[in-house]
């Protein structure tokens, strides 16, 4: 699965539920586990500054650069076929603060996958 948050108000993940600062809900999907990772994917890849860095049957993990600083965000993605949820963690690779940034980003695409592939 993926590793919880660091102590650091700059990551957020689906993973633990205990933690109210860093939960984010994970992104239910219908149909199979290839359709919904391909989704996603062509999703991600149509938002700015974006890199796939690895993926396997169940995990993605993609790379978003923000365009003044060139800060990088790790986001992950893992595939749970058996609850059909997608679990996500996004979390600043540098800094402290992340000013809500991976948890905007992460409802964006929770909402515009919802929308476009979940009716």
């Amino acid at each position: 699965m993926l590793p919880p948050c660091p102590d650091k108000p700059n990551c957020v993940s689906s993973v633990d539920q205990t933690d109210a600062n860093h939960y984010i809900a994970p992104i239910p999907y219908k149909g199979d586990l290839y359709t919904a990772k391909a989704a996603i994917k062509q999703l991600i890849l149509e938002l700015p500054r974006t890199r796939v860095i690895a993926e396997d049957d169940v995990l993605l993990h993609v790379t978003f650069t923000s365009k003044v600083f060139g800060f990088v965000d790790d986001v992950q993605f893992y595939f749970d076929e058996g609850e059909k949820l997608i679990h996500v963690r996004s979390a600043s690779r540098s800094g402290y603060y992340d000013f809500g940034v991976n948890r905007s980003r992460i409802e964006k695409i929770t909402t515009q996958f919802s929308q476009r592939w979940q009716k």
